[in-house]
């Protein structure tokens, strides 16, 4: 296809919506790989503009206001364009050709994600370095430079002796696991490169798998949405490749000294004096000021000229004028090891740990990134501006690297980068992978799940023996003391003693925290800007360094074992049957929350390989974990697999939106196609429907029937944003509502495609009540053709904005069995209704919508008085619908058994319910 005067390509998707993209050259792919994500992330995009630009509470609200003062402060943008002003001719017209991909995208596809309703804002445009800024506010906490604050704090509160009783990764930090397998130990003949990605996870996610094919190269992989390439996990048919976080200390922060000078200017002192610093007032969306100071070290992040100290970031992206792009279109150009390395010597930030291999033998494990020449003190904690040695001096090269022979293993840990960083993750994750792939003599790409669904924790030694110590305990809890040291050790989702060990835990991590030693520390996160406060926060960092804590002699050892014991007791009060996964769920963020959406359990922990982390004494939702998972194999691309937490479309409502969760859950990986006669090819024709992918979903579609329902909002015209009610050819009855589309209301055509339609809805376990899970197209066709003839029965197609969202069935009451459950009414009407699954997968707010204009319909339209409904009692789903939509309970009956012309009725045990005008 042809868009907006760029050159030809091809969409094509597989059966996952999975773009696979075909272009004539490297700028065209470049355009399409920008047009198509903003045709499945363009509420995503917008996202990510808004926050690199710190304008996001605009519009997703107040609760923004401090992420968007730090990245005015951090002057994102700025760095963002000073490093596209630094690019190389060619990468800056590639990423140009990206930018003018996104933007057609958005103006032609961008008003389908509903979410630019809600919050009533309309795509913005990209600008030529945007996609260096969307980089730039992904990564800038990353490296986990606010741990330098609580580290000053905790010396100058405890001692310096004191820093090391909390090292580990901290709170916010993201890491990852990544393994590598030669070929001499793989099934196919080719090395395997496998692994996880630890991030926050987010919905839409922060990985987007795609294909980029053109004459000069053919790559699939996981991309970052609003960054063009694929910079992370890449296959690229000879050569394949992945990262993980070094865990590298690139970052600083000075104590600056400040002073406010006559005629508006502002100085700082530094190893040379008093000289001035840049200072310039911007405004936040609410009217605030922000007042934007920057030092010769750099940007002021906290404090500022009216306190008279401030702390400034000083970080490699602004000093060098280099995010690294320049890797991004040789990483896709690689043939061999050879070529993914020089394309690494690129590599700016965050700084990783690689592994690659290719089909002739090569393997490759380095570390990659700018890292400065430094004081080792700039690593640890904040430091004097005003003192020389302070300052940087050029950076670090050649970075470590390491022969990858047989098995080379990435998980974070102290290792390959160890003189780079200071804090690192606890070496558990990487000790296990290493076991587990020694354990067997060969290994194939369909073996990987296994070693990415390990949930064994060795973290919880320290704990248990202190458990093991124990005595003179209550009954109760001499039991869960037993059961505890006879557990397995797996944080499995269906386990009853990791649920106990879990308990057991936090109580121990709550009571650590109120202890007398660490009383300086619990209130340090309000004197510091909202956005580093999660670094600061006492609970969290017990949590996470809680090990270390057990086992060092600083914490009396009688205070320890008292933990213990108060914890052991209090959780053997409580109910002994709750499973891990019953505490431990998937919560991943949401730009606009959506209250109602059902996430999965989960297996896994912070330590386990499968690393589903929660905040142990805080809570056990799980709000970071595998981001992605991937193999490779390097002797048969199409036996490489990959998965992703949602899926492919980032649109509410998408068959694809999230069609991946349910694998993802289990451990399941999907195959990546690599044969364009398998996928289906995609027009991607102007609109602004809701979803114009193809429907191609596989078997693993999730139940997608809502377990709650919000409330339902009146519909009158004008009093929830319901307006221009309309009637056209071939429609029973259309509503706009605003943030939604046009809900269209059509008689259900038993001879036509509609027929389909209902059938698979009705065939799908989640549409159990309504009896037709076994029965066939044609009976089906027969009972509506049936339903069709009756002037007292009547079904319609929803539909919204011509995408069908639900079945709506209406029927007289006096002449339905009902009749004989209760006293009829004039006026009265039955209702039926059945929410497909692209309505239960859709934002927040659309079944009130739906049910809204359902209403009105019936009231307006028909000049019903009321509804009348009649929902399995046991389908408890149905029975909260219609009691949120303003449904007045009026007990249980029972429908009795009739034989029908077309279709025997069973006895039915049935919730009335009334809806009165």
């Amino acid at each position: 296809m042809t868009v907006g005067g760029a050159a030809d390509f091809e969409v094509f998707r597989d059966a996952w919506g999975i773009p696979h993209l075909r272009a004539a050259d490297a700028s065209a792919l470049a355009y399409a790989q920008g047009y198509v994500t903003a045709v499945d992330r363009a509420w995503q995009l917008e996202v990510e503009r808004h926050r690199l630009l710190g304008t996001s509470a605009g519009p997703l609200g107040a609760q923004e206001l401090g992420w968007d003062a730090f990245a005015r402060r951090a002057r994102l943008a700025d760095t963002a364009r000073r490093c596209h002003e630094a690019l190389d001719e060619e990468t800056r017209a590639w990423v140009g050709a990206y930018v003018d991909g996104v933007n057609d995208g958005l103006a032609r596809h961008g008003a389908r994600a509903p979410e630019f309703g809600r919050s009533g804002v309309e795509p913005g445009r990209w600008e030529p370095w945007t996609p260096l800024g969307v980089w730039l506010s992904t990564h800038v906490l990353f490296a986990g430079f606010p741990a330098k604050l609580w580290r000053d704090e905790v010396a100058r509160r405890l001692g310096a002796d004191a820093v090391g009783l909390f090292a580990t990764d901290g709170p916010a930090t993201s890491g990852s696991n990544g393994w590598l397998v030669d070929a001499a130990r793989s099934a196919g003949g080719g090395a395997l490169i496998a692994g996880d990605p630890h991030r926050f996870v987010e919905d839409p996610g922060v990985y987007q798998q795609v294909r980029l094919a053109c004459p000069e190269f053919d790559v699939v992989g996981l991309a970052v949405p609003g960054v063009p390439g694929i910079g992370h996990f890449g296959h690229a048919g000879s050569v394949a490749w992945a990262i993980t976080n070094a865990m590298a200390d690139y970052q600083d922060l000075y104590r600056e000294r400040l002073r406010r000078v006559p005629g508006g200017g502002v100085e700082a002192l530094g190893p040379d004096g008093w000289r001035a610093a840049q200072v310039h007032v911007e405004r936040l969306t609410d009217g605030e000021p922000v007042e934007v100071v920057e030092t010769e070290r750099g940007v002021v992040v906290i404090g500022g000229p009216d306190e008279g100290e401030g702390v400034s970031l000083r970080q490699p992206a602004r000093v060098h004028a280099d995010l690294g792009f320049a890797a991004l279109p040789d990483l896709l150009r690689a043939r061999t090891v050879a070529d993914v390395d020089r394309a690494f010597d690129r590599w700016a930030e965050p700084v990783n740990v690689v592994l690659a291999a290719d089909t002739d033998g090569g393997l490759l494990h380095r570390v990659a990134g700018t890292v400065p020449v430094r004081d080792p003190e700039n690593m640890l904690r904040v430091v004097p501006a005003w003192e020389e040695r302070h300052a940087w001096r050029g950076t670090y090269g050649p970075l470590p690297r390491a022969e990858a022979d047989g098995i080379a293993v990435m998980a974070n840990e102290r290792s390959l980068a160890a003189p780079l960083g200071v804090e690192f993750a606890p070496p558990h994750r990487a000790r296990r992978i290493r076991t587990l792939l020694e354990e067997r003599p060969t290994w194939g790409a369909e073996d990987m799940s296994a070693v990415h669904m390990d949930t064994e924790l060795a973290s919880c030694t320290p704990l248990l023996e202190l458990v093991e110590r124990l005595d003179g305990l209550s009954p109760a809890a001499a039991g869960l003391r037993e059961r505890l040291l006879n557990w397995d050790r797996r944080m499995a989702a269906g386990s009853v003693r990791a649920a106990a060990y879990a308990r057991v835990r936090s109580h121990v991590v709550r009571r650590l925290a109120r202890h007398e030693l660490f009383a300086p520390l619990t209130d340090l996160a309000p004197a510091y800007p909202e956005v580093f406060r999660p670094w600061l926060a006492l609970v969290p960092r017990i949590a996470f360094g809680l090990e270390r804590l057990l086992t060092e002699d600083r914490l009396p050892y009688e205070d320890r074992l008292a933990a213990v014991r108060a914890a052991l007791e209090e959780t053997a009060t409580a109910a002994a049957d709750v499973t891990w996964g019953e505490l431990h769920r998937l919560a991943p963020w949401q730009a606009l929350p959506d209250p109602d959406a059902d996430w999965p359990a989960l297996d896994g922990d912070h330590d386990c390989v499968l690393s589903t982390s929660s905040v142990p004494g805080l809570t056990d939702l799980s709000a970071r974990g595998p981001a992605a998972r991937y193999v490779w194999d390097l002797a048969r691309r199409e036996d490489s697999r990959w998965i992703v937490p949602l899926g492919a479309s980032g649109t509410p409502g998408s068959a694809h939106h999230r069609d991946q969760l349910p694998m993802w859950s289990r451990g399941e990986l999907a195959p990546v196609i690599t044969d364009f006669d398998r996928l289906t090819q995609e027009t991607l024709v102007p609109d602004t429907t809701p979803d114009a992918t193809p429907d191609t979903t596989p078997d693993t579609t999730p139940d997608t029937t809502p377990d709650t329902m919000p409330d339902i909002p009146t519909t009158t015209t004008g009093a929830t944003g319901v307006t221009g009610v309309t009637a056209a050819v071939g429609v029973e009855y259309e509503k706009h509502v605003d943030g939604f589309g046009a809900f269209r209301l059509t008689r259900l055509d038993p001879t036509g495609s509609d027929i389909d339609v209902v059938h698979a809805w009705v065939s799908e376990e989640r549409a159990r009540f309504w009896g037709m899970t076994g029965v066939g197209r044609d009976e089906v066709r027969e009972i509506y053709t049936h339903l069709d003839s009756l002037d007292t029965h009547h079904a319609y197609l929803v539909r919204l904005d011509g995408t069908p969202v639900a079945l709506f069935q209406t029927y007289e009451p006096e002449a339905d069995r009902v009749s004989e459950c209760y006293e009829v009414q004039d006026g009265d009407l039955g209702v039926h209704l059945l929410i497909g699954p692209a309505g239960s997968g859709a934002v927040h707010g659309f079944t009130g919508a739906l049910v809204g204009v359902l209403v009105s319909y019936a009231f307006d339209g028909l000049g019903k008085k009321r509804l009348v409904a009649e929902p399995d009692a046991r389908n408890d789903k149905a029975v909260a619908l219609f009691h949120r939509a303003g449904f007045e309970p009026a007990g249980e009956i029972v429908l009795p058994e009739i034989d029908l012309p077309e279709v025997h009725l069973a006895e039915k045990r049935a919730r009335l319910a009334f809806y009165t005008r």
